[in-house]
């Protein structure tokens, strides 16, 4: 059975909210352990789907000095998470760039994807930050952290293949939010390892109908 359209769309909107992005994070402890308040996480995630990035590049002109100028360009990656300070109120420097399998996307696309955003992201650049929150700074860090979404039906090639190239891979697992009687009986609660990664946002995650399970650490499909 091939991704649905509103599989990719609904986890795409319910990533854009912090608790969402929450949600995913802790399915990958590494990047979670990033994170700089589990106790304040609205004040330590921005989440940017569909992001922009201001590049200042430089133009050579035949008649003059060089110069710089900006250019917004649009990342091929899918929603980018900005980790920041809760106290200080700036960026720590990690951003998360979240990468969806989109329907009808092979490996080759969503590694391109991934390529594509690496040689954006090594240039001068500036995040185009949500109106609430462009008092901060929004300069990139030096390195991109890479998290990679899929579904049951992601081809086992694609699973594969990420494993291979050693980029972290979690499993979305949707649920039948189109029955919205019967959506609460069928999410289960999520099990975490200890009660300090518990926030009070996972219950309303549950009642989003969001299940999300953490790929296999050992790489075996």
């Amino acid at each position: 059975m091939a991704i649905q359209q509103g599989d990719y769309e609904n986890l795409l909107a319910r990533c854009s909210d912090y608790r969402g992005a929450l949600t995913l994070l802790k399915q990958h402890r590494p990047y979670l352990e990033m994170l700089p308040s589990m106790r304040r996480p609205q004040e330590s995630i921005v989440t940017i789907p569909l992001p922009n990035i201001s590049v200042r590049r430089l133009v050579e002109r035949s008649t003059g000095p060089i110069s710089k100028r900006r250019e917004v360009v649009s990342l091929p990656c899918d929603l980018v998470i900005l980790m920041c300070d809760p106290e200080w109120k700036v960026k720590t420097g990690v951003d998360v760039v979240l990468f969806i399998h989109r329907p009808d996307e092979d490996f080759s696309e969503l590694l391109s994807r991934w390529r594509q955003t690496q040689i954006l992201l090594s240039e001068n650049y500036e995040w185009l930050m949500p109106m609430p929150h462009e008092h901060l700074l929004n300069e990139g860090s030096e390195r991109p952290y890479p998290l990679f979404v899929t579904f049951p039906q992601t081809p086992e090639r694609i699973l594969r293949g990420l494993n291979g190239a050693e980029l972290p891979v979690i499993l979305y697992t949707p649920t039948l939010w189109s029955d919205p009687e019967h959506r609460m009986e069928l999410v289960e609660a999520p099990q975490f390892e200890s009660e300090e990664l518990i926030d009070d946002g996972d219950e309303a995650l549950r009642e989003w109908g969001i299940d999300i399970e953490a790929a296999d650490e050992s790489g075996e499909l």
